[in-house]
């Protein structure tokens, strides 16, 4: 199995950056389509950005589009999401997933996420 462990997250004035790294261990990534997904209070869980297994597509849903990108380095095992220009309904628990199915549905292999906290 593959552990997944997010890093990078905190507080930012709106506009501003973060940069969010996923590490994983136990498995190299190089199998698997790769993504982040976020959960706000009182909202479900929803997608992100997501990478294919070869690195040669990114998907990224509407509302971050433009602002986010979603990287991966094999090499190293890990998968990074830059995000630029953040809003206030950016805040959220982020989380890296591992082995995205077709439609960048999520299997099990989750992070434990960071916090990104964006005041306006």
């Amino acid at each position: 199995q593959v552990q997944l462990v997010e890093s990078g997250g905190g507080l930012v004035q709106a506009g501003g950056s973060l940069r969010l790294s996923c590490a994983a261990s136990g498995r190299t990534i190089n199998n698997y389509a790769m993504g982040w997904f976020r959960q706000a209070p009182g909202k479900e869980r929803e997608f992100v950005a997501g990478i294919t297994r070869r690195g040669d597509s990114t998907y990224y849903r509407d509302a971050v589009r433009g602002r986010f990108t979603i990287s991966r380095d094999d090499a190293k095992n890990t998968v990074v999401l830059q995000m630029n220009s953040l809003k206030p309904e950016d805040t959220a628990v982020y989380y890296c997933a591992a082995d995205l199915r077709a439609g960048w549905e999520p299997s099990d292999y989750w992070g434990p996420g960071t916090q990104v906290t964006v005041s306006s």
